[in-house]
């Protein structure tokens, strides 16, 4: 199992390029920008690591085919595939009805036939050729003007749903899975799309010689992702009733996410905390369930470069420099 890095949306453009040099510095496999509305936007971003580092994978995790034509989202990874040299990896995903519809007006519909016929368009573009697509959400006939230098950048997809993960066994060349997922949730995935496509999930990392400590630092960024998934398969997978996930999903919706709930049981299944071999325990869990990439998840308070440290350390196949 690889490390990555998930930088916060909540950096400024200039500390998220810096905190990037450190991951490469500190031998990560893949650097991901988020793009949670309304922070930095991902390419701008990106294009500004691409062009201050050398060996980093880019990762844009991810972007959607609503606020995004996927002819445009051809254009901008095409462009950063020239700023890296070919390093970048496209993260789709089709966001969810609260941002699209209740937030910015736009109509959220059918998002597993956008996100398939969006690979379709972005794949044929990327190819520099005339692309023709003439489907039930997308026509396009057009053809980038350049042809990039790598054609076939990988495409992965950061969905949850049983539908989306069944688009992505067929079409996608990974699977980058949400915060959260636990390694009953990363053993059922796997089980789905098979030994060989890259598995990449957030998780969360936080780790003190007192381990009660440790794992106050992340309960209450737990309590809120439980709350935004509610119940639901994440959910389900792991152990969590309905009952439970209801009440999470309630502290959310009401501002106020139910840390109250959050026992170190919960902090076991679905993070990284404690002790030192506590974390290094849990990830060798995911990496037992099958996950091949941890994306250790960057809260945007917490120094990046003592983070990056302490979970090469917890890792030891890491290739820390």
């Amino acid at each position: 199992m690889r490390l990555a890095f998930s930088i916060s949306g909540h950096r400024d453009a200039a500390d998220a390029v810096a905190v990037a040099r450190l991951a490469e510095g500190a031998g990560f496999d893949t650097v991901w920008i988020t793009e949670d509305y309304c922070e930095r936007g991902a390419f701008a971003v990106a294009g500004a690591i691409a062009a201050s580092t050398g060996r980093i994978r880019v990762g844009i995790g991810v972007v959607n085919p609503y606020t995004r034509h996927p002819a445009l989202i051809a254009m901008e990874l095409a462009a950063l595939e020239e700023i890296g040299g070919g390093r970048t990896i496209l993260g789709l995903g089709a966001s969810n009805a609260h941002w699209m519809s209740d937030r910015l007006g736009i109509p959220f519909d059918h998002p597993i036939g956008r996100l398939a016929e969006s690979m379709e368009v972005i794949r044929g573009m990327m190819t520099g050729s005339p692309t023709r697509v003439d489907g039930a959400h997308f026509r396009v006939d057009a053809a980038l003007s350049f042809t990039p230098p790598r054609t076939v950048p990988p495409i992965v997809l950061g969905v949850k749903g049983p539908r989306a993960l069944g688009l992505a066994a067929e079409r996608a060349d990974g699977l980058l899975l949400s915060f959260l997922s636990s390694p009953p949730y990363v053993a059922s995935v796997r089980e789905r799309v098979g030994p060989r496509m890259e598995l990449a999930a957030y998780i969360g990392v936080s780790v003190d010689g007192d381990a009660a400590a440790a794992r106050d630092r992340i309960r209450p960024m737990v309590a809120t992702f439980l709350g935004v998934h509610g119940d639901h398969e994440i959910t389900r997978t792991a152990g969590l009733g309905p009952e439970l996930c209801a009440r999470f999903r309630e502290g959310w919706l009401a501002g106020a996410p139910r840390v109250d709930l959050v026992d170190d049981g919960l902090l076991d299944l679905f993070t990284a905390s404690g002790t030192a071999r506590d974390a290094g325990d849990a990830l060798a869990r995911f990496a037992a369930a099958g996950l091949d990439v941890a994306v250790v998840r960057d809260d945007g308070g917490a120094d990046p470069g003592l983070l990056m440290r302490t979970a090469a350390r917890l890792w030891p196949d890491h290739p820390e420099t």
